[in-house]
């Protein structure tokens, strides 16, 4: 993997692959960039994809104290190592990192994210409270698998597999990122969306939902798109909070096919 420093000095590794416009893959919780490699690929005969590890994850590094505004001048040195006109997509909680990375003035025209995991109305920010008291409860003890585990119930995931997940070589893998969960947890404030700061979000958004989604997710969603100037949705038949790779890699390359096109009259 490549690195780049992000405005603090912290080192963000990521990796390049394929040829045509520049498009940034922002994952979400507990992934790192090999989580995205799939969907990269798919991507990559039509796109120059990048994937990176998020600040704490795989081999980026993690300086000095988390903030909402270090994490996006991580994204804008990526999409700034991607080059000029680079799009960007972001999935779950990385979807929220990437608007609020645009809505600070990113410069970034095209942007996609898939379920970013807003839980606006009384129950859902109480639902929020609840799951973030508890999450920092669970580090602060440094229980990283209670974390985990919290995470995989809040996603769904029965704790019947979770307990699978425990015997497994992944498991490790995923109490080391554990405390950016934290991270996630505080990029989405108390879980509304945030309508007045997402005004300044200027790019072409598409916010897109699974068909199989819990109906809040997919009424979430449907808010963001309102709240975003440019925003529109969309709603993909039979996909879940896991998007499958072949279903979303047609949907982003129509959406960002203008770059294509831009990009194959100036070669």
């Amino acid at each position: 993997m490549d690195r780049i420093l992000s405005a603090d000095g912290t080192p963000i590794a990521y990796r390049r692959q394929g040829d045509g416009p520049a498009l940034v893959l922002v994952g979400g919780a507990l992934s790192a960039s090999a989580a995205d490699a799939p969907l990269a690929a798919l991507l990559a005969p039509r796109f120059t994809v990048l994937t990176y590890d998020r600040r704490g994850r795989g081999a980026s590094g993690d300086a000095g104290p988390w903030s909402v505004a270090r994490e996006a001048e991580d994204l804008a040195a990526v999409v700034g190592a991607a080059g000029a006109g680079a799009s960007v997509f972001g999935m779950a909680s990385g979807g929220a990192l990437a608007l609020e990375a645009v809505a600070a003035g990113l410069p970034v025209e095209l942007l996609a994210v898939y379920e970013p995991p807003y839980t606006p109305g009384a129950s859902g920010l109480l639902f929020k409270a609840r799951c973030t008291a508890r999450l920092h409860r669970l580090l602060a003890a440094g229980d990283r698998g209670g974390a985990v585990e919290l995470f995989l119930s809040m996603t769904g995931v029965a704790e019947e597999t979770a307990a699978r997940m425990r015997r497994t070589t992944l498991w490790a893998e995923l109490e080391a990122m554990a405390h950016t969960l934290a991270y996630d947890d505080a990029l989405l404030g108390d879980g509304a969306v945030p309508v007045e700061r997402f005004a300044a979000v200027a790019a072409r958004t598409l916010v897109i939902c699974g068909g199989f989604s819990s109906a809040p997710a997919r009424a979430a969603t449907r808010t963001l798109a309102d709240a975003l100037p440019r925003g529109r949705h969309r709603t993909l038949t039979g996909q879940m909070r896991e998007v499958a790779p072949q279903v979303i890699a047609p949907v982003l390359a129509d959406f960002f096919a203008k770059d294509v096109y831009a990009y194959r009259q100036a070669s």
